[in-house]
Order: structure tokens, then C-alpha cells, then sequence
């Protein structure tokens, strides 16, 4: 669920995957220095509102958007496509927006922060498209971003959830997600403060990557348990690009701590795990920042018979009641193939996107990006697959995040009450019973 920023060799960057490579922070500042230079070259003086001043047009709104189609992000950038294409399909299928039909143009950033700048340069002053959605990864969404501002242009996206990305003055960036990610593990700490005194956990084992999205998110959850109470016993967090994990992993089982909190990614959760169960080191509570939410490629790497109890941040799931949900995961099953219990909440994420977009140009009955920016800002609730949320006066969305956790062989939502699909499993069963 988390978007973390994670450098690849290339100095690109991924949410998920082994990190090596140069220091993140100062490739981050290298990266918004580089896209200084390009406003400077390129787009200075520009502005305006963008797009076309009104929805009385009669040719197709063009929406352009930069996917990572090849690179480190290929695999969520594929996912992205296809839900931006699934919703554009769903939308022409009813009449269109506005009456008028929507083309999706699409072009490949290769998951490069230099490349994505110069897509979306080229989108809006070369191709002149209507409107722009955004990329994948929130160092992806940084610098596109502040192209998108010099142009007066909306920027909705699904995946750029980092503190960096809303704390650039900027006012038409705005993340299609029901809650601000990096307080979205918190939900876990307030499910484990709710349970009976004489229940709760008592001590806690933190690790994390030192990624400036990740180790705030984990940092605020240790906050809220030791509020609570639970006592913490190690708290470490680790360069990313450690090639080897195992030291770690045994510091944290050493601690026989009842929670264990990983602040990590896909690859690296996957060897906790691993470590975990060769070390006999079961939790009571366990969660992750990424990796239990990702369907059949999580189940994959660590086996179905260990994921019970395994919890980590949720704002979707496919059997949700939310709006046009069971419409998306009907069409995309038909168009793409595949379980809905295999579905990528990237699907889910990218789709919202195009629901938020579609009802602030509804509201403001225009493609004028100015009028839809103020749309955004309105304090309207926008209804989307992941439930319904509106945006702060920096765009950040003002939703709930919930807990998910693998309960009775299903990735079910657990947490709050009011929106749970089942009861939260605690404590967490052995390895290799579930």
C-alpha cells in the first residue's frame, strides 16, 4: 500500500525491489535540482490554465499520462495502463466526459525521474493534450509535478503518497488515495491499543529502511505504541542498500518482542519473513509497510500456509461495496484476465484517479485545468473504488486507511469495526499453520 521511494542503480527509483546505489536524499536533491534546470530551459514564462477553456468542444479530450512501461517500475507502471485505459474504455461506454469521447496517450518514462520530466514537457506543450494523469512513485510524481504547475495544470495521481510531494507550495498536485500514506500504518497501533488491557502486547521490535517515506510512517507508529504503553525493545533502521538482511532479522527475533513492525519492501520483507521462521521467531502481531496487499505475487514468495496474521495497510480490496467497484473488477477480470484475489491495488489506486478527475470536470463543467484545480479544492467527497475521500488545502487526501490482514486464507480488511470484513486475527498463528 506504502509508496516509498526506494534508488536503483540508474538513479531511478522503484516502490519496490532491492536497493543499492547512491544516498535517496541526495538523489532526491538531485533530482528536483535537475527539474529546476529544466524549467529554466524549457518551460519558463509558461503557465496559464491549461488544457482548453470549456467543455463545448466537440473533438476527443486527449489525456496524456507518462508510464513506467520498461525499467524498475515497469511492473506497476503495467498495472497503471490498465487501469487509466479500463476507466477511459467504462467512461466512452456511458457517452463520454463531458459528451465527448476520451483518448488515453500514453508514453514510456522508462522509471526515469530525467525522462518523465521531458514526457510531460512534451504532453502538454508539444501535444497539447487536455488534461494530465500522473505516474507512478512519488519521486516519479516530484519533479512531473512541478511541470504540470508551471502549465496551470491539474495533477491527480495514485501513487505519490510521500510528505515531499505535498510540502512544495504547490496547488494542483493532488493523490487519489483515502488517506495521506505516510500515517497509514497508525491504523495498526490503534487496532492493537484497542484490545483488552490484559491482552494488548507489552513490547515491540522496529526495523526500517532509511527512506524518507518509510521511516517517518514507522516512526509514527512507534509513537502511538509507546503512548499506549508497549514498551519498545529495538528500533533500527538500515541503508538501502544493505545486501544482506539477516543480521537484522536476528537482532529483531532476539528481542522475542511481541510486535514486530517492518518498515520495508517486497524483497526485503520477504527475507524478515523467511529469517523469521528459520529462527522460530512468531509475533503476537506482525505487519508489514508493503507486501501482504499485493495478492498472488506476496503469496508467491512466502507461501500460502505462513500468511496468517500478516497484516499491513488497506484502503481496497475487490469484494468492497464502494462506488463502481464491482464494476472495475468485473471489466478488468473480462479485459485483462487473472482473480479478483490477484488483483494489484496499483489497479485500484490508478483507477480512482480517473473517477476523481471525471467528477471535478463535472463539477466545474469545463476542461479549463484552473476551474477543475478549484474543483479539487472545493471540499467536495469524490466517490471511488477505494471509498470516499476529498483533498486538504495541499492535496492531500482526507479519507481513512484501514487494516488488512490475512485471516482464513483470504487478505480480508480488519480494522476499524464499522468497516470490517471479518475480526482481526490475534495472536498471530505459528508459521506454516495457516
Amino acid at each position: 500500500m506504502l509508496k516509498r521511494l526506494v534508488s536503483s542503480p540508474s538513479g531511478t527509483y522503484r516502490r519496490s525491489g532491492p536497493a543499492r546505489g547512491s544516498s535517496l536524499l541526495r538523489l532526491l536533491g538531485g533530482t528536483i535540482a535537475c527539474c529546476g534546470a529544466v524549467f529554466g530551459l524549457a518551460a519558463c514564462g509558461s503557465g496559464g490554465s491549461g488544457g482548453s477553456g470549456s467543455g463545448g468542444g466537440s473533438g476527443p479530450i486527449v489525456i496524456g499520462a507518462s508510464i513506467s512501461q520498461t525499467g524498475d517500475f515497469s511492473s506497476d507502471g503495467n498495472f497503471v495502463r490498465q487501469a487509466y485505459q479500463l476507466w477511459a474504455d467504462q467512461v466512452n461506454a456511458q457517452g463520454g466526459l463531458l459528451g465527448r469521447k476520451v483518448v488515453m496517450k500514453f508514453v514510456n518514462d522508462a522509471s526515469s525521474t530525467e525522462q518523465v520530466v521531458t514526457n510531460y514537457q512534451n504532453l502538454i506543450s508539444g501535444d497539447h493534450v487536455n488534461l494530465v494523469f500522473g505516474p507512478f512513485s512519488s519521486l516519479l510524481t516530484i519533479p512531473s509535478s512541478e511541470i504540470a504547475s508551471r502549465y496551470g495544470y491539474a495533477f491527480v495521481e495514485p501513487a505519490g503518497g510521500s510528505q515531499v510531494v505535498f510540502t512544495r507550495g504547490l496547488k494542483n498536485v493532488f493523490e487519489a488515495e483515502p488517506e495521506a500514506g505516510y500515517q497509514d500504518m497508525e491504523v495498526f497501533g490503534r487496532w492493537l491499543l484497542s484490545l483488552p488491557p490484559s491482552e494488548r502486547p507489552k513490547t515491540a521490535a522496529y526495523v526500517s529502511e532509511q527512506d524518507p517515506f518509510i521511516a517517518p510512517e514507522v516512526t509514527a507508529l512507534r509513537k502511538v505504541l509507546e503512548a499506549g504503553g508497549v514498551k519498545t525493545l529495538y528500533n533500527q533502521t538500515y541503508p538501502i542498500e544493505s545486501p544482506d538482511y539477516s543480521p537484522l532479522a536476528l537482532a529483531v527475533s532476539n528481542t522475542h518482542a511481541d510486535v514486530a513492525v517492518l518498515g520495508v519492501n517486497i524483497p526485503d520483507g520477504t527475507a524478515f519473513t523467511k529469517d523469521f521462521i528459520q529462527q522460530n521467531y512468531n509475533p503476537k502481531a506482525i505487519i508489514y509497510a508493503n507486501g501482504p496487499d499485493q495478492g498472488t505475487s506476496w503469496v508467491n514468495k512466502v507461501g500460502q500456509h505462513n500468511l496468517g496474521g500478516m497484516a499491513a495497510p488497506i484502503g481496497w480490496l475487490p469484494t468492497l461495496g464502494t462506488y463502481g467497484n464491482a464494476q472495475m473488477v468485473h471489466a478488468y477480470l473480462k479485459k485483462y484476465g487473472g482473480t479478483a484475489a490477484g488483483m494489484s491495488n496499483d489497479v485500484s489506486e490508478a483507477y480512482s484517479v480517473g473517477q476523481v478527475i471525471q467528477q471535478a470536470v463535472e463539477k466545474a463543467h469545463s476542461l479549463d485545468n484552473a476551474k477543475i484545480i478549484a474543483a479539487l479544492h472545493s471540499g467536495m467527497v469524490f466517490k471511488t473504488v477505494q471509498g470516499n475521500f476529498g483533498f486538504n488545502s495541499i492535496g492531500e487526501p482526507t479519507g481513512s486507511m484501514f487494516l488488512g490482514q490475512w485471516s482464513g486464507g483470504k487478505w480480508q480488511r480488519v480494522y476499524p469495526p464499522a468497516a470490517a470484513q471479518t475480526q482481526p486475527v490475534y495472536p498471530k498463528p505459528a508459521w506454516g499453520s495457516s
